[in-house]
């Protein structure tokens, strides 16, 4: 494995994040969260990948094949989101419910970027640059966004619970984590385990899933800017 292989995989892996990063915090342009915050939760998401692989590894080796897209999907799913609750959302930065949704969906580039360097790694070993492209494009449109939509609906349920009384903010941030784990199953489920064949039903199911976040996020922005909703640091 040389620099260069590494450089590739490193840049491939990178590049589509940042561009859905800005993309997405577009968004939310009129109230930019801090640029620090931006990069720390981006980091933090790089550095769940290197903890769920061994997990991943040890869920493997116990569940049945029936339950491992769920168990790897938890795994993913919780990881992303105790690096939130442990490095962002109580920073007083958080003020506003969006701003839950813009750091979940942060980690969740920044652990799909990581993710993203793995597997482009093999064929860029292989000399293919054509299976490179590929794939790097498939996780662009797929798995990267999979991983936003996923996250996203832990933020969102954090955001509409603002100014909850906390046992209700951990009952929705429970419920949009199993919704996440649903979403990352499902997707899982369609790729791995059916094959090309399920390619479409996977790819279709995560732009449905983009839509109605784009609709939910627009509609979180109107009660909050009309401030009917009040964050409370909960988490």
């Amino acid at each position: 494995m040389t620099l260069s292989t590494l450089g590739y995989a490193f840049i491939g892996g990178l590049l589509p994040s940042l561009v859905w990063l800005y993309f997405l915090l577009r968004e939310e342009a009129n109230h930019p969260e801090p640029k620090r915050l931006i990069v720390l939760a981006f980091i933090a998401g790089m550095i769940a990948v290197p903890i769920a692989l061994p997990l991943e590894q040890w869920a493997r080796a116990h569940f049945p094949d029936s339950s491992i897209f769920v168990a790897w999907a938890l795994i993913e799913e919780l990881l992303k989101y105790a690096m939130a609750a442990i490095l962002i959302l109580w920073r007083r930065a958080v003020d506003e419910a969006p701003d839950y949704v813009i750091y979940m969906i942060t980690i969740a580039l920044g652990f799909a970027a990581a993710e993203n360097m793995l597997f482009l790694l093999a064929p860029l070993l292989d000399g293919n640059m054509a299976s490179t492209f590929f794939t790097g494009d498939i996780r662009f449109l797929g798995s990267s966004l999979l991983h936003v939509l996923a996250s996203a609906a832990i933020g969102f349920s954090l955001a509409f619970s603002s100014g909850s009384r906390p046992l209700i903010r951990m009952a929705a941030a429970f419920g949009g984590l199993i919704l996440a784990v649903a979403l990352h199953t499902a997707f899982n489920a369609l790729i791995i385990s059916q094959g090309a064949s399920a390619t479409l039903g996977a790819f279709f199911l995560v732009w449905t899933a983009a839509v109605v976040y784009f609709a939910t996020f627009e509609v979180l922005k109107y009660f909050q800017y009309r401030h009917l909703i009040n964050p409370q640091r909960y988490v």
